[in-house]
């Protein structure tokens, strides 16, 4: 693979610093974005150490002023993003839709599907001016079927399919490609996020069944990425061997 510039969203924790380190291991150029900035400058460290070039962007993809800002604020020779990952994203709360919260709900439309869609609009003109490029939706096996007290999630991820399928057709007279992942259970801190610091609930989730990890997902991503010119893996889904679809696990 030749080298690249990769943008990660969401990179302090999970799929994104799994995917961050995989692209870093294969000696792409690397911008980690994130929230928690202590977080964002430890794994530059760590990656630099290995040898990789890595720069950091502190912000939040719900604030698309936040967004804009970083993104204008790269150094002329980080600007051509060969890569997008928009894995920033978030499930909140597993309740009835007429037991959710308001502030759950808000969160996760505007991280998953908002934020999405902000990353895309500053970073893909110039894909499309450059002819080359790449984005990479970290979606769900939750957007492909509802499941019980998933409802406002898995409409989230239901968006990104839709978006990233709405995207492609949009680039289709470009060489830019397309690709939505949708893992099934990976074990991050996804459930703890969702369980709002409950860890002992979030352990629960992945009783019985050996689940996905970043790391599986990562290498999907960079498979993608990696995929001759001419090849474009659309979407890609990725279970547990033990489980069959967003509802139905085998637990032993």
């Amino acid at each position: 693979m030749e080298k690249k510039t990769v943008l990660i969203t969401g990179a302090t924790s999970g799929i994104g610093e799994a995917c961050a380190q995989r692209f870093a291991k294969e000696g792409c150029r690397v911008i980690v974005t994130g929230r928690n900035q202590q977080r964002l400058v430890a794994l530059k460290e760590e990656l630099e150490k290995a040898g990789a070039e890595v720069l950091t962007l502190c912000f939040d993809v719900r604030d698309r002023a936040q967004a804009t800002q970083a993104v204008e604020s790269l150094p002329q020779e980080w600007k051509e993003i060969d890569v997008l990952v928009n894995n920033a994203g978030l499930a909140l709360g597993l309740e009835p839709e007429y037991k959710g919260s308001f502030e759950d709900w808000e969160t996760m439309i505007d991280t998953n599907i908002k934020g999405l869609l902000t990353m895309t609009r500053l970073i893909v003109p110039d894909m499309v001016r450059r002819d080359h490029g790449h984005v990479i939706n970290i979606g769900s096996i939750a957007g492909d079927a509802a499941y019980a007290n998933g409802n406002v999630y898995c409409a989230t991820k239901a968006a990104v399919k839709t978006l990233s399928d709405g995207l492609r057709i949009d680039v289709a007279d470009t060489a830019v490609r397309v690709t939505n992942v949708k893992p099934g259970l990976v074990e991050t801190n996804f459930s703890v996020t969702r369980f709002h610091g409950d860890r002992e609930r979030a352990d629960n989730v992945y009783k019985g069944i050996k689940p996905l990890t970043g790391d599986d997902i990562a290498d999907v991503v960079f498979y993608a990425a990696s995929a001759p010119a001419h090849v474009q893996i659309a979407e890609v889904t990725v279970l547990a061997t033990h489980q069959a679809n967003g509802s139905t696990i085998v637990r032993k």
